[in-house]
């Protein structure tokens, strides 16, 4: 089984950070630029084993994201990566599946743990 993670941020240099981090840790990674591609690219990455997600992104954002993955059945656990750290909001996204939220700039070591946490080691 392979440890593919799917990162979704409309911001180039956070999809190449947190690709580059979970990378270095040897996960795969595929990368989409909202909400809309996310869903594009899940079709073709159906094992993709967890998903790392912005808040805020042009034509699909983070929480509409959450609903149509959560509507289509799928149970690959999405952590929120956002500068936006309010309650509601995150209240409204765990409500709608997420599993956790990690605020940026990102520490790698947070994004590991996360990984790891959703991404048991296999022997």
């Amino acid at each position: 089984m392979t440890n593919k993670v799917l990162v979704i941020d409309d911001s180039l240099m956070v999809r190449r950070q947190v690709g580059g981090t979970l990378k270095n840790l040897g996960y795969s990674v595929v990368e989409a630029v909202d909400g809309l591609d996310a869903l594009e690219k899940l079709e073709l990455n159906a094992d993709a084993r967890l998903i790392v997600c912005d808040v805020n992104m042009p034509r699909m954002n983070g929480l509409e994201f959450l609903e149509r993955l959560s509507a289509s059945g799928s149970k690959i656990p999405v952590v929120m990566l956002t500068t936006e750290g309010e309650p509601d909001l995150i209240q409204r996204a765990k409500a709608l599946g997420a599993k956790g939220w990690l605020l940026k700039p990102f520490k790698p070591e947070f994004l590991e743990a996360t990984a790891k946490k959703w991404i048991p080691a296999t022997t």
